[in-house]
Parts: structure tokens; sequence; C-alpha cells
């Protein structure tokens, strides 16, 4: 293996990047780190320039009832649990709205996937949100929720991605990804879908025209060399596809998930992993122009450090998190503009509000 920053220098002149790179890299100590995350700031001006972007959004919890509960997740519950909830149309066009009054340009569902929903449950909640919150893009549904769909209505995943576009979604959520590593799934979240099946139905909804974003969410049960596996198979989809608008890093937030409490899992990522998480995923992903960081669960101060280490994008301004707030996370729920503004000029970068497909607003 080449030492760090010869690594790093063929990377920059045009060098395509290995899984076994990539191991190494995010493996990296000491000033290594800082090396990396140099390198990773000069690629980021290459592919984005030197503007921050955001998307003005609202998530939306319409149930925290899954039929997954995921070992890493603190939100989900069974139906019969104290704390249950499932929104009807009033309760969902109640947070539209809200959503619309405060000008929101997307609405992001962030919900369990409940056992009881089909196909026309999806298409009828896309309905309320369109007549709440009229013009406003929606974002919602992994590719979980597709098969779950298909299984339910037992028709091809095709259909039911064919069906969500037509009746109103304008992306599709690449969660329920994780770790895509079959051994690592089976501890942190058995009852989703494969790898395979992860990869097939992001691929089908790329081709029909629905893009998404690509999620990774690192620091629970999984190791490097499973980190790098992972950016190399959204890297190997982008490359066929190209339907991908970010990489969403997801920091495994650990204090009230059964993982942790099981002694399975690790109590989450360091600041050391969480930089070179982006960095290694801005030189290892050549075919992303987007890296984003999640402020809600890193803190401002290290989304900061992470915006000159490869990031670009601030995500949205979201109102409202509960996924990460019962995980443990805090101050998850509302990033105002002017706080970003600050982030971003302080670095001397400037700030732009983006649409949901990148679109400067």
């Amino acid at each position: 293996m080449a030492s760090v920053q010869v690594l790093l220098s063929d990377a920059l002149a045009g060098y395509r990047l290995t899984g076994k790179d990539a191991e190494f890299l995010l493996s990296a100590r000491g000033r290594d780190v800082w090396r990396i995350t140099v390198a990773a700031d000069e690629m980021r001006e290459r592919r984005a320039g030197d503007i921050v972007t955001y998307v003005r959004n609202q998530n939306l919890h319409v149930t925290n009832i899954c039929k997954n509960l995921c070992g890493f997740c603190g939100f989900g519950r069974k139906a019969t649990d104290e704390g249950a909830f499932c929104h009807d149309r009033a309760g969902i066009q109640k947070q539209a709205r809200l959503a619309y009054e405060r000008k929101v340009t997307e609405i992001c569902l962030l919900s369990g996937v409940h056992p009881g929903f089909t196909l026309d449950t999806y298409t009828d909640i896309m309905h309320w949100l369109h007549e709440g919150a009229p013009g406003v893009h929606i974002h919602a549904f992994s590719p979980d929720e597709v098969a779950h769909a298909a299984k339910q209505g037992k028709i091809p995943t095709t259909t039911v991605i064919a069906r969500l576009k037509t009746e109103g979604l304008g992306t599709i959520q690449g969660t329920a990804a994780e770790i895509l590593v079959d051994s690592v799934r089976k501890v942190i979240c058995p009852r989703k879908v494969s790898t395979d099946d992860w990869v097939r139905i992001i691929k089908e909804c790329h081709n029909a025209g629905l893009r998404s974003t690509a999620t990774i969410m690192y620091g629970s049960y999984e190791t490097a060399r499973d980190q790098a596996e992972h950016l190399r198979i959204i890297r190997d989809i982008q490359d066929e596809t190209h339907g991908f608008t970010e990489l969403v890093t997801l920091p495994f937030v650990h204090t009230n998930t059964p993982l942790f409490r099981q002694g399975i899992a690790r109590p989450g990522p360091t600041g050391r992993e969480d930089l070179l998480m982006i960095a290694v995923s801005r030189l290892f992903l050549d075919n992303f122009d987007n890296i984003q960081v999640a402020w809600g669960k890193v803190g401002l101060k290290m989304t900061q450090l992470a915006l000159l280490s490869g990031a670009n994008d601030l995500a949205g301004t979201m109102f409202t998190d509960d996924v990460s707030g019962n995980a443990g996370a805090s101050d998850s729920d509302y990033l105002d503009p002017a706080d970003m503004e600050r982030i971003a000029s302080d670095l001397g970068r400037k700030l732009r509000q983006r649409t949901t497909l990148y679109e400067l607003v």
C-alpha cells in the first residue's frame, strides 16, 4: 500500500481509489487525518465550488409503528407499545399546512415502515400532502418501503415505483441502506431488504426517472472495510444510473438504541471518524458532486469542520427530527439559515438555498 501522501496525490491527479484504498484512508490516525481532509477540501472545491447549499425543508412524521424495529433505532414502536402513533389525514395535513406556512420547498417523510401500510396508503398520504402543501416537493419512501408495498400488493417493485411517481412523488429516499453488507445487516437491521434488493430497487427508481439520495449510517457495528464496500457499491450504481443527488452521511446515534444497550454496537463514531467519512467519501466518490453533513447528529462545530473536509451541503432546515432525537441526539430539530450563514461565511464560503435536485434558488 502506498503512503497516505502518495495516495492523496494520485487521487488529486485523477487516480480512482479502490475499496482497499478507501479502507486504508478510513483507518488513518494522527496528522494523516488532516492530510486527508485537506485533499478532500481541494476535491470539494473542484467539484462543488465555494458554495455551501441547503434546502428549506420540513420532516414530517406519519407513524413510529414499524415492521423492522432495527437495533440501531430508538424511534420505532410496535402498535401496542406505549407512545406508538399513526397520524390520520387530518394529522398529516396539519403538519403539511405548517410546512407550507414556513415556505418550505420540500417535505421529507421520516416514519416507520408500518406493517399495515399498502401502496394505496402511500399514494393517499401523498395526495393529502399535496392538498395541504400544494407545489411542495415530496421526498419519501425508501427501497424498503417500496419492497413492503410490493409484497403487500403482490405486485412487482417496478409497478410500485411507477405509481408512486405518477401520483406525485418527487424523489425517493436512499435510506434503509445503513451499511450495504449483508453480514452487518443481519445484525443491525435483519428485517430490512437485503443488499441485492436495495441495489436492484434503487436502480429501478433511477431508471424510472426518480432520483434519490445515497446514505451511509456508520459507527455502529461495521468495520472500515464494510464502510469502503458500501461506498464502492453506491459508486458503481452512480456509474450506471447517475441517479444519486448526493451522499448523506449519517453517524450512528447510540444512546437510546437496543444495539448499544445490548453491548453489540459501539457508542457511535468519534470525531476523527466523522471527518474521515466525509473526506474519504469526497475522494472516493468521484462521480458525486454533493456530500452532505448531518448537522443534527454531529453538532454545529463539527459541521463546520466537515465543510473543511469535503462536505458542501448542510442538508435542510428540518424543523423536526424525532428519529435522531429519540435515539439520543440533542439540538436535532431546526437549524436557522442565519446560523448556516454564520458557519459558511466564517469559512469564506457563500451560503445558497437549493431545491431538492440542487437547483439554486
